[in-house]
């Protein structure tokens, strides 16, 4: 994958649901090299996609209808890795990296630390497992990693701070593995673009959440420091209403 690249990632929230919800137009349009999604909720490849010209690589949880990764690339990956080796975490289908020659394309879904914190300790174990997991691929080729981390990082990347300080997603371990990770030299190339607050990635179904842009930015694109001057943008797909995320892009030169 050289050139001009265009990529987005999307938590669709459930493939099929999404479909209905403008998702075929994104991959219609052509205007991808490669469309990466989280929590499909699916373990085959929907009908509508089969025939939209991508290379299709499916990645389903083992319990039905939860979690689960797609990646669609106009390039065939060269190898593609299910997992970071570790089963309690790869049965929930949680990172998906793709070989694209020029550099590895890592699809992930965090876990969600829950409400109570109660898979917290869980949450915090990936963090550094998949953290370690890009280090190894790194010593290879430089990395992309895109989905949803499920923390927002810093009080900009949340609209109501002080209310959500602690909460699952805002805790201070959370945050702290974020900055950690980013010092081993990953960028958060919608920051390169976009110092000010109010710019967010998901929002509560309940209370007109997303009417009231009251949300968090919690999916993102992270380049390894390697391909931090080939970066040529990064967006968040705000209005494009097919789940309680919204898809993010980012342009690579």
């Amino acid at each position: 994958m050289g050139g001009h690249v265009r990529l987005l990632s999307w938590n669709v929230n459930g493939i099929r649901s999404a479909l209905r919800n403008g998702l075929a137009n994104l991959v219609d349009s052509g205007d991808f090299d490669a469309l990466l999604f989280q929590e499909i909720r699916a373990d085959v490849m929907p009908p509508e996609l089969a025939g939209s010209g991508y290379v299709k690589t499916i990645y389903p949880s083992k319990r039905k209808g939860y979690s689960g990764l797609m990646a669609l690339t106009k390039e065939s990956p060269k190898r593609a890795i299910y997992g970071i080796g570790m089963e309690k975490f790869d049965s929930e289908a949680r990172a998906l990296a793709l070989d694209m020659g020029r550099f590895y394309l890592v699809n992930a879904y965090f876990p969600n630390a829950r409400h109570g914190l109660t898979r917290l300790d869980f949450k915090l174990e990936f963090d550094k497992r998949f953290a370690r997991f890009l280090e190894g691929l790194r010593e290879d080729k430089p990395v992309i990693a895109c989905g949803d981390f499920n923390v927002a990082h810093a009080d900009i990347d949340i609209a109501r701070p002080r209310d959500n300080i602690g909460n699952a997603g805002f805790t201070m371990q959370e945050r702290k593995w974020m900055t950690c990770f980013v010092g081993l030299g990953y960028t958060d190339t919608f920051r390169m673009f976009v110092k000010d607050r109010g710019h967010y990635t998901w929002w509560a179904y309940r209370a007109n959440a997303r009417e009231r842009n009251i949300g968090w930015r919690i999916d993102y694109f992270f380049v390894s420091d390697e391909l931090r001057q080939a970066v040529k943008g990064a967006s968040i797909l705000s209005s494009f209403k097919g789940s309680d995320h919204a898809p993010i892009t980012l342009e690579l030169s």
